[in-house]
């Protein structure tokens, strides 16, 4: 069972429509056992307490170090770009589809 950062565009668009992208993301990977890190839920947390946008990334990189695996979520996203770039600094794995995850992670 591996730990799966979520990547993906989150202010690039329609913020909700993302969030539920990704969380249609973290059930896939439910689904092969593993355990998704969303960090698109803080849309919620964000609503109530709105913080700059980078608390926001500063946040989210250090629940990335924490994580065994990141996965790349397609479109636009400056942020994500930015994740991919620190996992791979770090030697974590890096996943751009359903599929690569699955078969990797076997």
């Amino acid at each position: 069972m591996k730990y799966i950062y979520v990547a993906g565009p989150y202010t690039q668009g329609d913020p909700a429509i993302n969030t539920r992208n990704a969380i249609l993301i973290g059930e896939e990977i439910v689904r092969m056992g593993h355990i998704p890190f969303i960090p698109h839920l803080t849309h919620f947390w964000h609503m109530i307490f709105p913080h700059e946008y980078q608390y926001w990334m500063e946040m989210d990189e250090k629940w990335l170090i924490r994580c065994d695996v990141l996965f790349r979520m397609p479109g636009n996203s400056p942020g994500a770009d930015l994740e991919v770039k620190i996992a791979k600094e770090r030697g974590m794995p890096v996943y751009y589809s359903l599929e690569e995850l699955q078969s990797s992670l076997v």
